[in-house]
C-alpha cells in the first residue's frame, strides 16, 4: 500500500517531470522506477556527500537537494520534508517569474 506522503511526492515529481526537457524527463522517469533502486540509493548518497564538500570545484550545494530527492523515493521519513521543499521551491519560482521586470536603460 502506498502511503499518502509517497503518493503526494510522486504527483509532485510527475509534474516536474512533465516540465523538463525530454532527455532529462526520460532519465528522471528511469531513476524513479523501482528497478533503479540500486542505482538511485548510491547516487543519492554520493550527491549528498558531494554537496557537503561544496567548496571544491564542480561540487556544489546543488548536489545536496538532488541527493535528498533521490533518497526520498526509498526512505519514507524523507518524503514529507522533500515534498514540502519542492512545493516551496515551486511557489518561489512561480512568484519570481510573475515579478514585474524593471527596464533599465
Amino acid at each position: 500500500m502506498i502511503n499518502r506522503d509517497e503518493e503526494r511526492l510522486n504527483r509532485q515529481l510527475d509534474r516536474f517531470e512533465r516540465e523538463l526537457p525530454a532527455p532529462l524527463s526520460r532519465s528522471m522517469r528511469w531513476l524513479r522506477e523501482p528497478s533503479s533502486r540500486w542505482i538511485r540509493i548510491p547516487a543519492g548518497i554520493l550527491l549528498i556527500v558531494g554537496g557537503i564538500f561544496s567548496i571544491l570545484p564542480l561540487l556544489g550545494l546543488w548536489m545536496l537537494p538532488l541527493g535528498l530527492l533521490l533518497l526520498a523515493q526509498d526512505l519514507p521519513f524523507l518524503r514529507r520534508p522533500t515534498r514540502r521543499a519542492l512545493l516551496w521551491m515551486e511557489r518561489r519560482w512561480v512568484r519570481w517569474k510573475r515579478r514585474p521586470r524593471s527596464t533599465t536603460g
